[in-house]
């Protein structure tokens, strides 16, 4: 069993850190970890990710449940706090200020992202930790990193704040390192899709969404669903965050059937076509670049299939024909409807009864 002796604690890295570290040496899931722990999903990710602190009852917990002590803990998560709060302190506090300013903290805290803090110095302190950073240059070179590999598909008149687009997808980062996934397999997730496809009849979201998490993780992808803070306008993100696990990222922006499948198709093709170096984000619609406009086609050739696309070219655009080949393909009939009206085939405010709406 470790002792508090052996704790080296590092500049700044939250308990969660150690939690997660053993919990994927002893290939133990988010779900049993939290019954050991009498803790429900969510409280168990919270002490993941910082947000909890370590009380004695909890160290005492902690310990049985990891085998390690529960002085450990007791003293990784005091250094921890107290190495936060020093650095935030050290930061000027125009610079804080400012940098707040950036950043959705309103959503951030009513989204469970990170606790609300009193004073300027808890809310630098939560922020830093959110973002796993010690100091606000490590912020700027993180900010220069995300736009150089980010490819962001935005329109002029919309565009997201880089700040806000930043702490969406650090939160996917966090999600998605706490699903558990096989290597990825490019392969095996285009064959994938196709039995995924039939998951779009299903009409509500806490059905479907655990279903289709299940079948990505079986192919190395990370599905987080997240909602976008304000000033964040992405729809869908996808990078790699690890070399055998990607993430696929959607923020339920869009709560009807139509265009919450098309987005999924369209990232699922930016992490089968585009490889492992860059970010994407969609947003709002624009002139399309050359990856998009592959991911669109990869998308639209999943919704409709190839051997589907003449039928689809010819069909009388009504109810009932609709319905028909939707069943007959294999898919929602809000996405062909989604389809016409993209095409311009139908009118954007017809048939739109056929498109089933989700709620959050």
């Amino acid at each position: 069993m470790l002792d508090s002796a052996d704790f080296k604690p590092q500049w700044f890295s939250a308990p969660g850190a150690t939690i997660a570290h053993l919990l994927k040496a002893t290939n133990t899931n988010i779900i049993d970890f939290a019954w050991e722990m009498d803790f429900t999903e969510s409280e168990a990710e919270d002490l993941i990710e910082g947000r909890m602190p370590i009380t004695d009852p909890i160290a005492e917990r902690l310990q049985v449940s990891l085998g390690v002590s529960a002085t450990f803990w007791r003293v990784r998560d005091a250094q921890y706090r107290n190495d936060a709060l020093r650095l935030a302190q050290e930061i000027p506090q125009d610079s804080g200020k400012n940098w707040l300013r950036e950043l959705p903290v309103r959503d951030m805290v009513s989204f469970g992202w990170i606790s609300d803090q009193p004073d300027l110095n808890g809310k630098v302190a939560e922020c830093l930790r959110y973002f796993d950073i010690p100091t606000l240059e490590m912020w700027d070179e993180r900010m220069a990193m995300l736009l150089a590999t980010a490819k962001l598909r935005t329109s002029q008149t919309l565009k997201s704040n880089p700040a806000a687009l930043a702490a969406w997808l650090r939160r996917g980062e966090i999600e998605a390192n706490q699903i558990q996934c096989q290597g990825w397999n490019a392969d095996r997730f285009r064959e994938q899709l196709g039995s995924i496809r039939q998951l779009s009849w299903q009409k509500d979201p806490k059905t479907f969404i655990p279903q289709l998490r299940n079948a990505c993780a079986k192919v190395g992808v990370a599905l987080v669903i997240a909602k976008a803070p304000d000033g964040c306008r992405a729809s869908g993100a996808t990078k790699f965050v690890s070399e055998n696990k990607a993430m696929l990222m959607l923020s339920f922006r869009y709560l009807s059937d139509d265009h919450f499948w098309f987005s999924f198709f369209h990232e699922a093709g930016h992490l089968i076509l585009h490889g492992k170096d860059q970010t994407f984000f969609e947003g709002e619609p624009h002139e399309l670049c050359g990856y998009e406009q592959e991911a669109d086609a990869f998308a639209e050739r999943m919704v409709i299939p190839d051997q589907y696309r003449d039928e689809y070219n010819r069909l009388t655009v009504n109810k009932i024909s609709i319905l028909k080949f939707a069943t007959k393909i294999g898919i929602c009939p809000g996405i062909v409807v989604g389809q016409l009206q993209h095409s311009g085939r139908l009118k954007h405010n017809y048939l739109n009864y056929l498109k089933r709406r989700y709620s959050w």
